[in-house]
């Protein structure tokens, strides 16, 4: 982040005031707007700590949704168990590594959302260089269809699922969120609604065009083709599920990205919502499901997605 800031020219940070200024004139949410009661999040070090799982959880490990080697993903689930809504979580790693069980990822998800009746899957998919992200977001799809085929098999619903990321995991679920019919294809069954947590890239071509990190060049390449066709912004056509794009407001270009996308998904009637949150980009992925106003605004959102959601985290 300071690299990016570092070698931000006049020109560029103009570029940004400029943005702001139309956004605000737009009603666009800033930091402070929607769900600005969750602003002041759990803070303690890189992640504020680890919640044990609730009794008598059910945890399943490595099964698989096809046959190569990370193509696995993980259960966490209430003991004895029926038609539970299911969060489906989708790891970060800046498309290159990463796993379904790394720190942060699932496990205090889990304890929250296991303790109130959901269930809680988390994937691996394939990683840079072998699979670019466009990839990337196709096996996701692929996971998506085989979850739901096998929920009824450790107690979930189908027809109630919340896809979930962090960073790239958020970016490949916004990427499939914008463009339902593409996981349809696969199989997958419509979701009740999506939330990513902390992408800067809602709009890869617009982002590689300005002064950025490293590791987007490795990720998205130089074919300005790819990037709109990698783009949620861009691929967004139409009236999706509910969105929720939770933004760390210590990055500057995560909570502007999530902006813009959310400004034309609300062009397009979607009921869609940023939560821009005072915590790092490792936070808002570890803290969430610890005790906190934070965790509370996500489950605000996802008790509005359906009525099995709401009797469970109201």
């Amino acid at each position: 982040m300071r690299a990016l800031k570092s070698g931000m020219s006049t020109m560029t940070k103009i570029l940004i005031a400029a943005f702001v200024v139309v956004a605000s004139a737009a009603g666009i949410a800033q930091p402070g707007g929607q769900r600005a009661r969750a602003t002041h999040g759990v803070r303690s070090g890189l992640f504020a700590g680890t919640l044990p799982l609730p009794p008598g959880t059910t945890v399943r490990r490595d099964l698989h949704y096809g046959g190569g080697v990370d193509e696995t993903y993980d259960v966490y689930a209430p003991p004895q168990t029926h038609g539970a809504p299911v969060v489906f979580m989708v790891h970060g790693g800046g498309w290159r590594r990463g796993d379904k069980d790394g720190r942060g990822v699932a496990r205090n998800k889990a304890a929250h959302w296991v303790s109130r009746g959901l269930i809680v899957v988390s994937v691996n998919y394939p990683m840079l260089p072998d699979t670019t992200p466009l990839q990337q977001a196709q096996y996701v799809a692929k996971a998506l269809a085989a979850v739901q085929r096998d929920a009824s098999q450790w107690g979930g619903d189908p027809r109630a699922f919340v896809l979930m990321g962090h960073s790239a995991g958020a970016h490949l679920v916004s990427l499939i969120s914008a463009d339902p019919p593409a996981a349809i294809a696969q199989g997958a069954l419509p979701w009740l609604g999506t939330v990513a947590l902390d992408s800067a890239a809602f709009d890869v071509a617009a982002l590689m065009r300005l002064p950025h990190l490293p590791l987007y060049d490795k990720a998205f390449g130089s074919d300005a083709k790819t990037w709109a066709a990698v783009s949620p912004t861009r691929q967004l056509r139409g009236k999706i599920a509910p969105f929720l794009a939770v933004c760390s407001s210590q990055r500057m270009e995560s909570c502007l990205q999530a902006n813009a996308f959310t400004a034309k998904a609300r062009g397009l009637g979607v009921r869609v919502e940023v939560l821009p949150q005072d915590l790092s980009h490792a936070e808002i992925n570890g803290n969430l499901g610890l005790p906190s106003a934070y965790t509370s605004a996500v489950d605000g959102f996802l008790a509005e997605l359906s009525p099995a959601l709401a009797a469970r985290l109201r």
